[in-house]
């Protein structure tokens, strides 16, 4: 029976009928099939680890073992095991020298139920969420809780990251901010400058509504905020302005700071009564992170010094890559190739632009749309990585983003030289 048929006969809502599958899996599914098919392709689009390259911790390894053995097999708590929510508030105070109480946080499965329960707890459905593009699944998460999403474009000069004077026209309406730092997809962070100056309009934004029952919140995304390279530092909106700590959600979580993506254990944390209705929305979802991996988890954080001496190596790993695409993209550019690139800051992310389209192919084909250069890279150079058109920008645009999660350093060298091959073939 087609599609269509199958659609008419089983009525579903119009969310579910009307809603997009993420861009990236489909991606990502669409080169695994062109590997399994024989193709030879270095797969830079998923934002994961490969385990054989980024082990997650050795203590974290075995104190899940443990966790298991010593039958932390049932339900957690709906909040979150307290142990592990004194252990993130420790964190936090040691990484961002912010207090926040146990009361204060919430133990998910990842960190997307959680933005989930932020939009649904925040946001009523015609509500309006303001957020820059490119950034990951704000477009989404609008469209499952019913908000209108208010997406400003934002550009290379800054960095992708958003400032001021481009939100400004649109706070009055807004109901919640999403923004996110280090930014996924593009591995770039807010400056002190530019993020006080968004935190300085939010609160002016507040003052002027005063009385109103529905202040502008921000939903800060920090999954990646322990990733910065040295010279790079995070910032927060709650350590910028005391003032929005009352107004301010944050998101945070172990599965990219420590390489376990599939340990599925985030937090959040900001004002308690929020917090408190976030978890009640948890809870009849169910989307706790296992009891045993957030007993693991507890343990682990609580000994920072491995937590250091860990970060200090995972860090040091992820910048060589970075660093050694980022090197290599930037002499292709200085070689005449129309390729550019932005200094890697943060996460495990690098902003490479491809700027192909007009040219054509040895076979005579023109380079017209986005897809027509993200298929010549990953068909004739045997590379696949994302365009920003995924993360909400225009679906011309050239800049990508490259994942390097997966990436071994001695096969950098080769992916390079495979795209510059292919480069040279374009006229």
């Amino acid at each position: 029976m087609a599609l269509a048929e199958t659609a008419l006969e089983h009525r579903v809502s119009e969310m579910a009928e009307t809603l997009i599958g993420s861009e990236i899996i489909r991606q990502a599914n669409e080169v695994n099939e062109k590997i399994r098919n024989g193709q030879k392709i270095y797969n830079l689009t998923i934002g994961d680890f490969d385990p054989s390259i980024f082990p997650i911790p050795s203590k974290l390894t075995a104190a899940i073992i443990n966790a298991y053995q010593s039958g932390h097999t049932n339900y957690p708590m709906a909040s979150g095991m307290p142990d592990l929510r004194k252990a993130v508030s420790a964190f936090i105070r040691e990484t961002q020298s912010l207090e926040y109480s146990s009361e204060d946080i919430l133990i998910s499965g990842g960190s997307r139920p959680l933005i989930y329960a932020v939009f649904k707890t925040l946001v009523d459905a015609g509500d309006k969420v303001l957020f820059p593009v490119p950034s990951w699944n704000n477009n989404h998460y609008c469209h499952l809780s019913g908000a209108q999403a208010i997406m400003v474009e934002t550009t290379a000069e800054s960095n992708f990251m958003p400032v001021a004077d481009q939100l400004r026209p649109y706070i009055s309406e807004a109901r919640m901010l999403a923004l996110c730092s280090p930014l996924n997809p593009t591995g770039t962070v807010f400056s002190r400058e530019a993020l006080s100056e968004i935190c300085q309009m939010v609160i002016d934004e507040n003052h002027r509504r005063a009385g109103n029952d529905k202040p502008l919140y921000i939903m800060y995304d920090q999954v990646y905020s322990v990733l910065c390279m040295d010279g790079t530092t995070h910032y927060d909106p709650i350590s910028l302005f005391p003032e929005l700590r009352e107004y301010t959600v944050c998101i945070d979580g172990m599965s990219k700071s420590f390489a376990g993506t599939g340990i599925r254990v985030g937090w959040a944390f900001g004002p308690q009564y929020i917090i408190s209705r976030m978890r009640s929305i948890l809870s009849h979802v169910g989307a706790w992170a296992p009891k045993a991996e957030q007993v693991a988890a507890a343990a682990y954080l609580s000994d920072m010094e491995d937590v250091r001496q860990f970060l200090n190596d995972f860090l040091k790993a992820i910048n060589e890559r970075l660093e050694g695409f980022y090197q290599g993209f930037m002499q292709m550019k200085r070689d005449g190739f129309k390729v550019d690139a932005i200094v890697p800051q943060a996460a495990i992310y690098l902003t490479v632009r491809f700027d192909l389209k007009g040219m054509k192919t040895s076979s005579g084909k023109t380079l017209n749309t986005t897809d027509d250069v993200t298929n010549f890279l990953c068909d004739e150079a045997g590379v696949a990585i994302v365009p920003f058109s995924s993360f909400g920008s225009k679906s011309n645009d050239s800049w990508y983003r490259v994942s390097v999660g997966v990436a071994k350093t001695q096969d950098i060298p080769v992916i390079l030289e495979q795209i510059r091959k292919a480069l040279t073939t374009l006229s």
